[in-house]
This record gives structure tokens, C-alpha cells and sequence, in this order.
């Protein structure tokens, strides 16, 4: 239960845009009405996005790095872990949404 609580945690600090659909749907902060939560696909969408920015950058690091452009060694190594744990969480609800998928469509009526 912990494991499922800490990757909540890091999901929410990765990806910030998630962080919203958690919240309850139709109701906004101040307990009133709000607009339709936003998609499944579109969440999703906008975090492959965002794991493909860090990619970016940390390629783009590695980069200036490589040639001696002034990009010092740790700048390098946060984005290239960044890069790397937000690939691996995009990775995991991946999975996760497969296998609910799978569940689904085992089930007999």
C-alpha cells in the first residue's frame, strides 16, 4: 500500500497536470460547479509530452556536455535521471492501463 502511495506521490510531482484530475469531478476548489474534468487521453497525452520535453533536455545536456558548451556534469546527470524516472512512471501506467484493460475484457457477464 505504501509502494502505491509513493508513486501517487511522485506521479503528482512529475507530471503537475494530473495533480488536477485527482480532485473530485465537477466540483471545483471552492466546492462550486466547474467545467467537464478534462480526458483520460488527454491527461495522457500531455504527460508523453511532457516525458518527451525531458528527454529533450536531457539529451540536449548530454549534448553540451559531450562538446564543453558549459554545461557542468550534475546538470547533466539531473536531467538524464529526470528523463529517466518520468519514461519509467510513463512506463508503468502504461501497464497498468493494459492490464485493467485485460481485466475488462476477461470478465464474464
Amino acid at each position: 500500500m505504501q509502494t502505491a502511495i509513493n508513486a501517487l506521490t511522485a506521479a503528482s510531482a512529475a507530471f503537475p497536470n494530473l495533480a488536477g484530475a485527482a480532485s473530485s469531478p465537477g466540483l471545483s476548489s471552492s466546492g462550486g460547479p466547474s467545467a467537464a474534468p478534462a480526458p483520460f487521453s488527454d491527461l495522457m497525452t500531455d504527460a508523453i509530452g511532457q516525458v518527451n520535453q525531458l528527454e529533450d533536455q536531457a539529451h540536449a545536456t548530454g549534448s553540451g556536455l559531450m562538446t564543453g558548451s558549459g554545461v557542468a556534469v550534475h546538470q547533466a546527470m539531473i536531467a538524464t535521471q529526470k528523463a529517466s524516472m518520468a519514461f519509467e512512471l510513463a512506463l508503468s501506467v502504461r501497464n497498468k492501463a493494459v492490464q485493467a484493460y485485460q481485466q475488462v475484457i476477461g470478465m464474464q457477464f
